[in-house]
């Protein structure tokens, strides 16, 4: 018999989340049956972190409920034929050790992934945050070659990809990230323009300065008065992609305005939120292009890597407060 870990969202989070918000909690697994539909038992190696975890767990979640999350896991025993002993997999299964599978929902690594490539980064480059960049940018933003690409939280897990996908694609890319040590790693992959939003003395002038055209597309991970500050500065006809709010996801009171409107009217502005997994019928085409970008050194990956499974809601809540540089991955 195998003991699972796993945390529990104890209580739901008010403003920021706290350690007291989670309970550590043990489960029994049933040994696996001949005949029955539970027929895999996998552990999890690398689980992740991630900002949509924060607005999700109030929407989808109750208490007392397994926290939600992504894992890359391995399987430790099968009496299923298409998953073999030892390979691995992708799947979203919660903050847990070990869990039991009929194998409906789990993803298989691409059958051509190097040996010598992190598995880990199945859950960021080559994972869900790279196909939320890759969709994000190709479907929502339409992005042409020349054009100019805004993208904030830049250096995190889905904005770095986000800046080398539109450098890929021939367009000049300005980034912002919240230290110097980021601004530093975004230059260093290869962003055109990247400045620290916590220390310039004006947002708008910073943004102007990096791109004095304004911008054709806007990537927009924060929302909040980023998001209010540059739609101003979007060209005519621009488009933008919401992908996150995380400026918002804490707040126990809503924030109020600048509004949209005037700005989206006078620019004939496209504004699109998504979630990635509308394109689920298309993942395969977006992971063997991030593979193969990643493989031949066009992307470059950076993962912040904290070791225990102890440690998932630490490392949780450092995600939030952005301690992160790159994909946050918590290595069981």
């Amino acid at each position: 018999m195998v003991v699972a870990k796993a945390w529990i969202l104890k209580k739901h989070f008010d403003g920021f989340p706290k350690t007291s918000d989670f309970d550590l909690k043990k489960i029994e697994l049933p040994d696996l049956k001949d005949g029955g539909e539970q027929k895999l038992l996998l552990e999890s190696v690398f689980l992740s972190v991630d900002p949509y975890m924060r607005p999700y767990s109030r929407r989808y979640m109750k208490e007392g409920d397994i926290m939600i999350g992504t894992q890359v896991a391995r399987i430790v025993e099968s009496k299923n034929p298409a998953f073999a002993v030892g390979s691995f997999v992708v799947c979203d299964k919660g903050w847990r050790t070990h869990f039991i599978s009929d194998g409906k929902d789990l993803h298989l690594l691409p059958s051509n992934w190097p040996e010598s490539l992190p598995k880990s980064l199945a859950l960021g480059t080559v994972g869900m945050p790279g196909l939320t960049a890759y969709f994000g940018l190709l479907e929502v933003c339409k992005m042409k070659p020349g054009e100019t690409v805004l993208v904030n939280a830049a250096a995190g897990a889905v904005g770095s990809v986000v800046g080398q996908l539109a450098k890929i694609g021939g367009c000049k890319v300005v980034g912002c990230a919240g230290s110097d040590d980021k601004v530093a790693y975004l230059k260093k992959i290869g962003f055109d323009e990247a400045f620290n939003y916590k220390t310039v003395k004006s947002l708008d002038e910073a943004l102007s300065k990096a791109s004095p055209d304004g911008y054709d597309c806007f990537f927009d991970n924060v929302g909040g008065e980023f998001a209010s500050v540059a739609i101003n500065q979007m060209k005519k006809y621009g488009r933008i992609a919401v992908c996150g709010a995380i400026s918002q996801y804490n707040d126990s009171v809503p924030q109020k305005g600048p509004y949209v409107q005037i700005p989206m009217i006078f620019k004939e502005l496209q504004m699109e939120g998504f979630i990635v997994s509308r394109w689920s019928n298309r993942r395969e085409e977006g992971l063997q292009a991030l593979l193969k970008w990643v493989v031949e050194g066009k992307v470059k990956c950076h993962e912040h890597v904290t070791e225990g499974f102890e440690n998932m809601p630490m490392a949780f809540m450092g995600m939030l407060k952005g301690e992160n540089l790159g994909k946050a991955v918590v290595k069981v």
